[in-house]
């Protein structure tokens, strides 16, 4: 599955399941641009990731996509691939749904739904321009599918990304351009390490928990594994679909 020199942007690449794509792309030869929000986080990612051009965007600010976008494009010379991995998650997407305030439930949207929409937008724009095709990738989550305590908001989100992506995949079909998306399950990253926590500490009964039948949580590269595949040309028949990468999390 070589990247053979394919232009590659990532949102939220500077941690979790974001940087593991990172590495997924370049170690098969792409040229990435990893977006980021907090100057610590690419400050440790950075270290020995030479090539890499990091890029701070707030994507619930419209200008700072644009920034994003057009400082990849100019760098990366073409978008071939965009990979939307940039979302609240772990313990900061937890709230009570009764307890959910209009700025909890706008950062999340901000986030994880509005940015991601209008970072495709201007992505697909500049893949529709270059005539070249590309692949675009939600990370969306198994929270799509099937209701999680304390994370109403959150789930709303990630369904919404696959609804997206199915809607973007019809459109977008005449530009050679494939979406897709991933739900990954319990996945082990430094956000989603003390999930447990937070649902106790904010009174979850967790009578809904489920267990991961392959008895372990997976691990980021796994997940960025998938989103690869779907990018590449193994993938090349594959759009509006949702791969869902859990372990048997939904299984029963």
């Amino acid at each position: 599955m070589a990247m053979n020199g394919r232009g590659v942007l990532v949102t939220g690449g500077a941690t979790g399941i974001g940087l593991a794509v990172v590495d997924w792309f370049r170690a098969r030869g792409g040229r990435v641009a990893a977006g980021y929000f907090e100057e610590a986080h690419r400050e440790r990612a950075a270290g020995g990731r030479d090539g890499v051009l990091w890029l701070r965007a707030d994507l619930r600010r419209e200008e700072e996509i644009a920034a994003l976008v057009e400082r990849a494009c100019a760098d990366l010379r073409e978008i071939d691939v965009l990979v939307n991995c940039a979302s609240l998650t772990g313990a900061s997407s937890l709230s009570p749904f009764l307890d959910c305030t209009a700025q909890f439930i706008d950062d999340m949207i901000g986030t994880n739904l509005r940015g991601t929409v209008l970072v495709s937008q201007s992505a697909a724009r500049a893949m529709v321009k270059a005539g070249r095709g590309g692949a675009i990738v939600h990370v969306a989550s198994v929270g799509a599918l099937a209701a999680q305590e304390h994370a109403s908001i959150y789930c709303a989100t990630k369904a919404a990304l696959v609804a997206l992506g199915k809607a973007m995949a019809l459109e977008l079909a005449p530009h050679g351009i494939r979406v897709n998306c991933v739900s990954p399950g319990d996945i082990h990253t430094q956000a989603s390490g003390d999930v447990d926590g937070g649902l106790r500490a904010g009174g979850a009964t967790r009578r809904y928990s489920r267990h991961t039948p392959l008895g372990r949580r997976g691990r980021p590269e796994e997940i960025a594994a998938a989103i690869g595949w779907l990018a590449s040309d193994e993938a090349s028949f594959v759009t509006g679909a949702n791969l869902v990468a859990d372990g048997g999390f939904l299984s029963y």
